[in-house]
This record gives C-alpha cells, structure tokens and sequence, in this order.
C-alpha cells in the first residue's frame, strides 16, 4: 500500500492551538475590559442554562472546543455532550446543554458560536463533497489551503465530514510543486530529476529523518511518463480534464502501478463525480476548508437556575 500522510487528531498540539485561538477571540471581543450590556442587565451570582442548538442540516465537529473555550475564559461551566463529533445534525437537535453563571454564559455565547460554527461548516461541506464520490474507489484529501492559525482545527473537521487529510504542513511530507520544478528547470534538472533528488536527500541527511510521502505535481502526460519511473509514492495531476485523467492511469498502470495518482485543481461539487469516475485514487480539494459556510448555530436560552 502508498505511504500515507499523518492524520490530525483531537490531541494536544490542536488543543494548544485552539487555546491560542480562544485567547485572541476574547480579547478581540473584551479587549482587557468588560461585556458591558451584560454587567448592565445580569445580576452577579445567578447561573443560567442553554443549549447549543443546530439550526441545519450538516455534522458535528469540535464539540470538545466548548470545555476548553469556558476554562481558557475561567468560567465554571458544566457542559454535556448530547451528540459526537462526525454525527450528522439535523434543524432543532441540541448539541450540547451548559449551565453556567449567567453573566458568564453571555460573554462566551459568540465565542463558542464562532467556533463551532466554523468547524461544524467544513465539517457539513466536506461530507457534501463524500456524498458525490459514493461508490468510486477515490477518497477525498483537503489541502494546506486553511485559515491561519487553524489549520489542525479545520483538518480535524474534515475528517470528522468523512474526508482524509493530505499533509498537515512544509514538515511532514516531500511535495514537489510547480515552482520547485519550475527552480529545477533553470537548473537542467527534469521533474523525474526532481524526485531521484528528494529520495537521496531523506536517506542522506545527517542524523535521518521520519520516513515521509514522496509526491510531485505534473500537468502533463509527457511529465508524468518522466516522473513514473522514480516511483514517488504519489503523483498529483493537476487541472487534468476527465479523458485526460483516464490516459494517465493508463500510463500508471503501465509504467508503475504501485504508484498512487491524486487529481487536484478546480474540482468543485459540481465536477467531482465526473473526476472520481475516471479510476484515479485520491482527490484534492482546498474548497473544503477554503469555501466551507459556517455552519448555522444558536444558543437557546432555558431559564435561571439560581
């Protein structure tokens, strides 16, 4: 089986992460003051109860956001979980139900929205995209085209949509774009060049390195019958139409069937099914977090508690 890319987890380096995110959100929002129409109209020592309510149909993700959010702004909030992340959502479900201190609740109502809202939405867009490719053997990647800072936090979310993610950054992986051989060209160097030099690199470098995916760009059927023959773990074929898809799994399974072909470019809702159904193994989409909506969430108030 091709080398694969390391999938994101609910760990600690996204919980570190999110942590960041939260701490900027509140002081875009208090800016070391306070939530002054709350201090106005709440009294002090009452708690209260809502519930975190889907207003759309889609899928749950990074529900465990709403724990950390409430200990990052240290309020003493009890949270309960009533779906799972990769659940599917329908209008009026309760996702989560909080009790918290009253005046507390109201200062992290966007806070909390904000971010489930957004992890729901590339959650609820990428399982749009697995829905279209039901039944062909290609399986869905994301891309690194993310929103700063969030990156581990919106991959996560795709895989909780059903996607894959692809690699996580410039760390984890050899991915050789156009402008690496465009830089290997002015040099005399070809695209299969490209790869025989990135696989002496990772068994030459001092002290070794994690083995890593080994994937280079081409787009163009002259450039992927140079690069077959170095047998990189994968070849992305960028902005290639369907027929043009076909005759390079062709040349794969002529030349290097172990090696694994990823279409890429341009691939929208629309065109996905059309792509899946040329036979090639994976498919790369930065619309999934680049496009995704947030996704349609509210708090509903219940009533004092105290």
């Amino acid at each position: 089986m091709t080398r694969d890319y390391r999938q994101v987890a609910w760990d600690s380096a996204l919980e570190d992460d999110l942590r960041q995110l939260i701490r900027l959100a509140v002081r875009e929002d208090l800016e070391r003051a306070q939530d002054w129409t709350t201090v106005a109209l709440a009294p002090a020592g009452v708690r209260s109860q809502a519930g975190v309510v889907a207003r759309q149909q889609g899928v749950a993700a990074g529900l465990q956001a709403a724990e950390i959010i409430f200990h990052e702004m240290d309020i003493d909030a009890r949270v309960e979980r009533i779906v799972e992340d990769g659940q599917r959502l329908q209008p009026g479900q309760t996702l989560l139900e909080i009790d918290a201190p009253t005046r507390d609740l109201l200062t992290a109502e966007r806070t909390l929205l904000n971010f489930l809202g957004r992890l729901c939405g590339v959650a609820t867009n990428t399982e749009a995209y697995v829905a279209r490719i039901t039944g062909c053997a290609a399986r869905l990647y994301d891309t690194r085209k993310t929103t700063p800072g969030w990156r581990r936090l919106e991959k996560y979310a795709v895989r909780c949509g059903g996607g894959v993610n692809h690699r996580t950054g410039l760390y984890d992986a050899i991915l050789i774009k156009d402008n690496h051989l465009a830089f290997a060209q002015s040099t005399a160097r070809t695209p299969a060049d490209a790869v025989a030099a990135s696989r002496d690199f990772l068994s030459q470098y001092p002290g070794g390195l994690p083995e890593m995916v080994i994937e280079v760009e081409v787009d163009t059927l002259e450039q992927l019958q140079q690069v077959l023959p170095q047998s990189p773990d994968v070849v992305l074929l960028d902005n290639m139409p369907p027929e043009q898809l076909r005759q390079a799994i062709g040349l794969r399974d002529q030349l290097a069937p172990g090696v694994a072909l990823e279409a890429s470019g341009g691939i929208t809702l629309e065109t996905i099914r059309s792509i899946a159904e040329t036979g090639v193994d994976r498919i790369s989409v930065g619309a999934l977090t680049h496009s995704a909506i947030n996704y349609d969430v509210g708090l509903d108030w219940r009533t004092p508690v105290e």
